[in-house]
């Protein structure tokens, strides 16, 4: 499996465990995991079985984890530690989601 396969499953595993930590103790903790961590966890699997369209909806993913992760930066001091991992994560998936096409447009032509 390539680098970018593996590097974007990984970025997408922390991203769930990173929602499970976050939302830990919330009144709605089950709901939470249920709209924060399972995204990411079935997008990793889909990733990890070669679908072809895991690694585009985790980019389209990533933009609303990026959006909900500053608006929750901007607003809550309490939690802005996990949102700026949420964003930092985000970025990553994007990349790793963009890097073959990147590498494949911008690669050396031989």
């Amino acid at each position: 499996m390539d680098r970018s396969r593996l590097l974007l499953a990984g970025l997408l595993q922390l991203l769930a465990i990173l929602y499970a930590v976050w939302f830990w103790g919330d009144r709605q903790y089950t709901l939470a995991l249920l709209v924060f961590s399972l995204p990411p966890l079935l997008l990793m699997i889909g990733v990890m079985a070669r679908r072809r369209t895991a690694a585009f909806w985790a980019g389209v993913f990533a933009l609303f984890w990026f959006s909900h992760a500053v608006m929750v930066a901007w607003a809550d001091p309490v939690k802005a530690k996990f949102a700026w991992v949420g964003i930092v994560l985000s970025i990553g998936i994007v990349l790793a989601t963009s890097w073959p096409a990147f590498a494949k447009r911008f690669g050396r032509k031989g």
